[in-house]
């Protein structure tokens, strides 16, 4: 199926774009009189670094919950619906992959997908794909704030004495993410994803200091560690109710997906199925053996956050206790890109191009991150970071908006999206699987469950907090 994309009422013309193989065609399929534009630029990213900003938009601090969902459900269970949610969330990514072929060349985005699909329903869609992405950076920061003082605490103990305290100033949330947002401020303001990638292999190995630490910890327990509780293979308890929607919303980056897609040099089908089957397969890996080991180490007595559960006199774990904040902190400006990015379609949807079909005539947004000015740009992402800021500052709990925040808008953007934007945009085309196809509705009709389960537990959490609070104990 081959698309041929330009501008109403201009002279130029784009070279038509193959979906099936990231290839543009030449100008055999044109008109003879057609202005012929240069062959679309290459992406600068590569695997290595697609790989890591994804996975880093994947792994956050969810992971060291997982212990506690294996535990609500025994090792075996647990494991099982551990790799079932990475592999319908790397279902949701395949699927939104394909969609991007029939965007123009390196300009697809959720804007761009619903206007050949739900044209009205576009400007919605990111509407909500930026409020989660807003949300989640506020977490980030409440979550920096609240870790630094006892991070802070610990190494000044471990480094000096335990007897000795450290300054005033510095056992202050609010001090820290003045402090961190020097860092990442300018860090937010950076246009492309792929420039994140440094941060991103940061970020890594403070995820890869946390495995080790899991599983030193269980090997050589510290001294003053927990007893272990029991040990079960498979033990279904009432609080898998509540730690189920972690493993499931533990693989959400739809968000970035189609900025990796953009941006990739040879972004061929095979080269991202690389990509989303190495960020996918690295982050169930990463919460398989946090959660395993987890477990086995504190067993029914573990709590939410396990590396909570070590004792903090040690360096190793101040160090781990660090490296959660520097993880946290570097995935920031992946929320921040995205939410900027759905801002920029929302407010440019009136203005976008005319795309001419074989039948019909759709508005499809041909502007990408790349052509926002530079004054867009600025006011844009200074109207995320400066309220986040002051939320995040002046507030240290937001957890019942954000888990609503997070239900609904990560089911949206991971699987009924996903699901629906490819069911509609394949039910025409001859070269797509007809199982292919059936398969992308049942994911769009699973993330509806997910989100009425999730929400209306959510509702149930605020009518009842002391029974779902009972849930997790």
């Amino acid at each position: 199926m081959v698309q041929t994309y330009g501008v109403a009422g201009s002279t130029d013309v784009e070279p038509a774009y193959d979906h099936t193989t990231g290839d543009s065609e030449g100008s055999a399929l044109l008109g003879s009189d057609a202005i012929i534009k240069p062959p679309p630029r290459e992406g600068p990213a590569t695997i290595v670094s697609s790989v890591s900003n994804l996975a880093n938009t994947i792994i956050g601090s969810g992971m060291l919950t997982f212990p506690l969902a294996l535990a609500s459900a025994g090792i075996i269970p647990g494991m099982i619906t551990c790799v079932l949610s990475g592999a319908v969330g790397a279902f949701g990514l395949y699927l939104l992959s394909l969609c991007a072929r029939y965007t123009p060349h390196r300009r697809s985005s959720f804007f761009a997908v619903s206007q050949l699909t739900f044209p009205k329903a576009a400007i919605f869609f990111d509407a909500a794909i930026a409020t989660k992405c807003f949300g989640v950076s506020i977490s980030y920061l409440i979550i920096i704030k609240s870790l630094m003082p006892n991070v802070v605490a610990s190494l000044y103990h471990d480094l000096t004495s335990p007897t000795t305290n450290p300054p005033e100033w510095a056992l202050s949330g609010r001090n820290w993410i003045t402090l961190v947002m020097f860092i990442l401020v300018p860090l937010a303001f950076l246009r492309q994803l792929d420039s994140l990638r440094h941060t991103s292999y940061i970020a890594m190995f403070s995820v890869v200091y946390l495995v080790v630490i899991v599983i030193t910890c269980y090997f050589n327990p510290l001294e003053g560690t927990a007893p272990r509780g029991d040990v079960h293979l498979i033990h279904f308890t009432p609080g898998f109710i509540s730690t189920f929607p972690v493993q499931v919303f533990a693989f959400t980056c739809a968000q970035n997906l189609f900025p990796i897609f953009n941006e990739l040099a040879t972004n061929t089908q095979e080269r991202m199925n690389l990509v989303i089957g190495s960020s996918i397969g690295g982050a169930i890996l990463t919460y398989e053996v946090i959660a395993v080991f987890g477990y086995l180490t504190f067993g029914s007595s573990v709590g939410a956050n396990i590396i909570a559960m070590y004792p903090s006199t040690s360096l190793f774990i101040a160090i781990g206790q660090l490296a959660i904040v520097i993880l946290i902190g570097f995935s920031y400006p992946l929320q921040v890109q995205p939410c900027r990015n759905c801002l920029d379609k929302i407010f440019n949807g009136s203005a976008a191009a005319k795309v001419t079909h074989h039948d019909s005539d759709d508005v499809v947004d041909e502007h990408s991150a790349a052509d926002m000015s530079l004054f867009k740009h600025t006011i844009l992402t200074t109207a995320i970071i400066v309220p986040g800021f002051i939320i995040a500052y002046f507030v240290d709990d937001l957890q019942m908006v954000l888990s609503f925040v997070g239900s609904t808008g990560s089911t949206t953007i991971s699987f009924i999206l996903p699901g629906l934007f490819f069911w509609k945009l394949s039910r025409d085309d001859l070269s797509i699987s007809r199982k292919l196809n059936k398969a992308a509705l049942a994911l769009a009709i699973y993330g509806c469950c997910v989100f009425v389960f999730c929400l209306s537990f959510n509702i149930y959490q605020v009518m009842r907090p002391e029974q779902v609070d009972g849930l997790t104990h």
